[in-house]
């Protein structure tokens, strides 16, 4: 008995190998960062029984069946998607100076221009954001949009919801959409409450589908909300308390732009219920305003990542300036190459990420690119304080892009994000101003930060980055 036990066990560790050799190559063939490849090849090779599983769940680098579902939409639609395009194409912007290679690509990556006719307000942290969410719901005519990744059963989740409540008993129609796995602690209660009030509600349902009952490791990570089709907000927050203490940034567009927000949202909604949304297609252009603003929608279902694409090509297009924050700096190898190789050709790149993270296993990981990026010229500053949690780029005197885009892998390939772009010189400036006094609550950091730490720490942060493509 006890030969055949070591033979069963012999034989189950032989084919668990042959199993993790053939994961290691579909961890190669699939679309996906190089040290992401390289990390899943070591772990499904040396730790095959354990690592097979998780890469079963974590492993699969593209969301299945979202695309399909598009078309079904479009061809339910016939030519009011075409219609739709047309008038957002008649509505182009200008073309900028020094912008052609962005506002080509990101006409490629959304099939949108950059649109005139556009007002943009700033909103810094969660009183103004939130206030203003809430004064845009209470105009509402005849429809409201949300999306949020989190969500919360507290003071400010609350005050959200019931004026939700409010304005769908006035007869405004409301649909609720919300990530599971993002608001996984928010109770059915919450929820239940909106559905009685006759608000539409539904999780993004990544599981959906025989094919995707285990893509779990996919996020919705949008933040939006759309007010009748001309008011669109975007930007960091999720929908909690916590965040009234965080450092964070969000945009409220009256616009053109506005449309494209709720295109996103229109998306979203019919791959996680097949429903269609009665909307407004009219496009609004503010005639005291003339901000250039395009919203790059990107995510697993891309044929190819144009999240990735999107910002290292604004980092490489930079002529003197790349400054962005970020509470999570996790680079793949492409976003790394564009911000060395930059300050290399003098641009002055700037990142400013937390001094305390909310995720530590990201921070350890965080840690191991000081050096790289120091000696090459890219400057890194740690945020005292609150949590910095905004997600924001400002390239040269124009550009500036605020968003949901965290520099992480999960971020670059595996979540559903939204970036508005602003070509506006004047919006710039406010961009620059806001984040010129978050340096002043910066201290700059050099390489020798990592070296300083103790063995264990950098070894520690060592074996976090290899998990850098799940983070």
């Amino acid at each position: 008995m006890e030969l055949q036990g070591i033979a069963l066990i012999t034989i189950v560790l032989v084919m668990a190998e042959i199993a993790g050799v053939l994961l290691a190559i579909d961890a190669v063939m699939r679309r996906r960062s190089s040290q992401g490849a390289i990390a899943w090849c070591i772990a499904l090779i040396t730790m095959p029984i354990i690592v097979i599983p998780l890469y079963l769940v974590l492993g699969r680098t593209r969301f299945l069946g979202y695309t399909e579902a598009l078309r079904e939409a479009e061809a339910e639609m016939g030519e009011n998607v075409s219609n739709w395009h047309d008038q957002m194409a008649s509505l182009a912007a200008d073309p900028h100076d020094g912008l052609q290679a962005i506002e080509t690509l990101t006409r490629r990556l959304t099939g949108v221009p950059f649109t005139r006719g556009n007002r943009v307000s700033l909103l810094i942290d969660a009183e103004a954001t939130y206030g203003a969410m809430l004064e845009a719901i209470s105009h509402a005519e005849s429809y409201v949009l949300v999306q949020f990744y989190i969500v919360r059963d507290d003071k400010v989740g609350r005050a959200l919801r019931d004026t939700l409540i409010e304005k769908a008993k006035s007869g405004v129609r409301v649909h609720f959409l919300y990530d599971e796995i993002g608001s996984i602690k928010l109770p059915v209660a919450y929820l239940d409450a909106m559905r009685t009030a006759s608000i539409e509600v539904s999780g993004f349902r990544t599981t959906q589908g025989l094919r995707n009952r285990f893509q779990i490791n996919f996020r919705n990570h949008r933040k939006l909300l759309i007010v009748d089709g001309c008011t669109g907000f975007i930007g960091g927050h999720n929908l909690g308390e916590e965040y009234l203490k965080y450092r964070d940034t969000h945009l409220r567009i009256d616009g053109p732009a506005a449309q494209q927000i709720q295109f996103t949202f229109l998306k979203d909604w019919y791959w996680a219920t097949r429903q269609l949304i009665d909307v407004s297609t009219e496009i609004h252009v503010d005639p005291d305003h003339d901000v250039s603003v395009s919203i790059a929608n990107t995510g697993p279902a891309d044929r190819m990542p144009n999240c990735s694409v999107l910002f290292s090509t604004m980092v490489s297009s930079a002529t003197h300036r790349v400054w962005i924050t970020s509470p999570y700096f996790v680079p793949d190898d492409v976003m790394a190459r564009a911000l060395q190789s930059a300050a290399l050709r003098g641009v002055d790149v700037r990142i400013l990420l937390p001094d305390q993270a909310d995720q530590r296993l990201v921070e350890f990981a965080s840690f191991t690119y000081y050096e790289d990026m120091t000696k090459t010229g890219v400057k890194l500053y740690r945020y005292r304080g609150r949590f910095l949690h905004q997600k924001v780029i400002l390239v040269d005197n124009e550009l500036a892009g605020i968003g949901t885009v965290n520099l992480d892998n999960r971020s670059l390939y595996l979540n559903f994000e939204e970036t508005a772009l602003i070509a506006d010189v004047g919006f710039a400036r406010e961009v620059e101003a806001m984040l010129q006094a978050d340096l002043e609550c910066c201290d700059e950091v050099s390489g020798a930060h990592f070296d300083q730490k103790p063995l264990h720490f950098r070894a520690a942060a060592r074996l976090a980055r290899l998990t850098s493509p799940i983070l």
